[in-house]
């Protein structure tokens, strides 16, 4: 899987997540990939994104 900046990420530096998508979504902190990440199965994440655009 190949990680890139998510399209949810301010473009201005501080608050950015990373994400790779493939049989699970991935998500990291891009200043701390050291923490890991969290995994969400792919139903899982489109509800997220659903539920915090509104």
């Amino acid at each position: 899987m190949q990680w890139h900046k998510s399209s949810y990420s301010g473009g201005h530096g501080g608050e950015c997540i990373e994400v790779a998508e493939g049989h699970y979504v991935l998500v990291r902190d891009t200043q701390h990939r050291e923490h890991g990440h969290l995994a969400f199965d792919p139903h899982e994440w489109s509800s997220l994104l659903i539920t915090l655009r509104h």
